[in-house]
């Protein structure tokens, strides 16, 4: 069956939908799988895009999970185990065509894996704002993501800030900082291509090592932990450091000693799982995913889309595009 038929055929004729699969590490294909009829509170929803999160899909796919991480790191709709085969991916974006009435017709975000077709209950799916469009609410995993960094740094109007690592998520924390009254932000990254991509968003750009004086409020979101050790050397006294990255069974290593102590420096670990604990009285899971539609809007974030493919081309180019350099959030056209 073609693609283009699939796309035609009669909602109650669909009995089956592919996806991508991991199937070993380093390896991915396309798979067909059984999909039943939305039933009451369900909706069937056709996807039109979807995203590739290079840094966690990368982790995933080349098989680093963490055995103590495994059951933590289960998103919804995955199936199959790290261990592999797995199904795995958090970022779709499609239409509704069956189930809930209020919903048809609606485009929707949903936390699923790369698939063309899927049915889930009608709380999983999110509405998309009438004036955002599909092709750029991809980026709405880490745009969430991002702003829970925000959050849990505590960003005060007029702080200096050095974010490291101009991927999707340092640079959208770097997009949101640079929105706070008076802030002065900077992002750190050893990938000079990435310097236009800070001017695209409104953020001053440096290289590793190149920042002078000291920094209230520094987010590593780079993967490496030297620049972890970086952000210690360049925080002023009680300054918050905040670890965004996600090192799966790599190792990471720092130093604790030098001014650490003296100046009384917080390392604070930040994970999208639960809302800050500021905020968490107040936001639900729904409201801050409400927010992130909203925070989308900008086109200025479409700088952060690299590339596109279409699905049927999945299997054959998804290790290249976690491999590339480039790559910063990865579009599929469906």
């Amino acid at each position: 069956m073609t693609l283009s038929h699939f796309r035609h055929e009669p909602i109650g004729s669909i009995t089956s939908s592919r996806a991508l699969w991991f199937e070993a590490p380093g390896k991915a294909l396309l798979r067909d799988g059984p999909i039943s009829p939305p039933a009451d509170g369900q909706v069937l929803v056709r996807t039109d895009f979807s995203g590739i999160s290079r840094g966690t899909e990368a982790t995933v796919f080349q098989g680093l999970v963490p055995e103590s991480e495994r059951e933590r790191m289960r998103v919804p709709f995955m199936e199959g185990d790290f261990g592999f085969p797995l199904k795995y991916g958090y970022c779709a974006i499609g239409t509704v065509e069956a189930g809930d009435p209020q919903l048809i017709g609606r485009a929707v975000f949903c936390l699923h894996p790369h698939q063309e077709v899927f049915v889930v209950p009608s709380a999983a799916v999110a509405p998309l704002p009438k004036d955002l469009p599909s092709g750029r609410a991809v980026l709405a995993a880490n745009m969430e993501t991002a702003l829970n960094i925000i959050w849990d740094a505590g960003i005060m109007p007029g702080e200096r800030i050095a974010v490291f690592g101009a991927g999707v998520v340092g640079s959208l924390v770097a997009y949101l900082a640079t929105r706070i009254a008076g802030t002065e932000v900077v992002i750190v990254d050893p990938n000079l291509e990435r310097a236009s991509l800070a001017e695209a968003l409104g953020v001053a750009f440096a290289v590793p090592n190149s920042l002078e004086g000291e920094y209230d409020v520094l987010i590593n979101a780079s993967g490496a932990s030297a620049a972890l050790s970086q952000a210690i050397d360049l925080a002023g006294l009680e300054a918050r450091i905040v670890e965004a990255s996600w090192y799966g069974e790599r190792p990471a290593s720092l130093s604790l000693g030098g001014a650490f102590h003296s100046r009384r420096l917080r390392i604070i670990s930040s994970q999208v799982g639960h809302v800050a604990p500021s905020m968490r009285p107040r936001w639900s899971h729904a409201r801050r995913l409400s927010k992130v539609m909203e925070l989308l809007r900008d086109e200025r974030l479409e700088a952060l889309i690299s590339g596109e493919s279409a699905f049927a081309d999945l299997a054959e180019d998804y290790p290249r595009i976690l491999q590339s350099s480039a790559t910063l959030l990865h579009r599929i056209r469906y």
